[in-house]
């Protein structure tokens, strides 16, 4: 075969294989557009509580009623949970859950309804347990 004649079915299985791959990139471009923006595997939900005292609940700096009040939560406020511990007893129930808070605060889970799996807390400071600071008020 001459060597026109073979750069000629050179040219022409490139030209082919140049056709296919632009079909191919088109097809992909066009299902990616396609695809739903929440198509992406979602990670495990976050948990978070509702508060059910109907006075609403404090805040504490630590898991404990002894600790500082560091803000208060409405009746039926959502929020989100990080994890708990087993500390002091509020009303019969020994957990206390860590916020997802800008600022890091405690609350007891006997005023709250849990969403979802809160693990315990297996990190938590020696100080996050241990209340050193007088309560501003004693109601969980």
């Amino acid at each position: 075969m001459p060597t026109t004649d073979l750069l000629a079915a050179r040219g022409k299985q490139l030209a082919a294989g140049a056709g296919a791959l632009t079909a191919a990139l088109a097809l992909g471009a066009t299902l990616l557009a396609a695809a739903p923006a929440h198509a992406t595997t979602p990670g495990p939900a976050k948990p978070f509580g509702v508060v059910t005292a109907k006075t609403g609940l404090s805040q504490r700096q630590y898991p404990s009623t002894d600790s500082s009040v560091r803000g208060h939560l409405h009746h039926r406020a959502q929020v989100g949970l990080v994890c708990k511990v087993r500390t002091q007893s509020v009303g019969g129930n020994t957990v206390w859950y860590l916020t997802r808070e800008e600022r890091p605060v405690w609350v007891a889970a006997r005023y709250v309804t849990s969403s979802g799996a809160v693990r315990y807390c297996k990190d938590v400071q020696r100080l996050r347990v241990q209340p050193n600071h007088p309560a501003k008020h004693a109601v969980g």
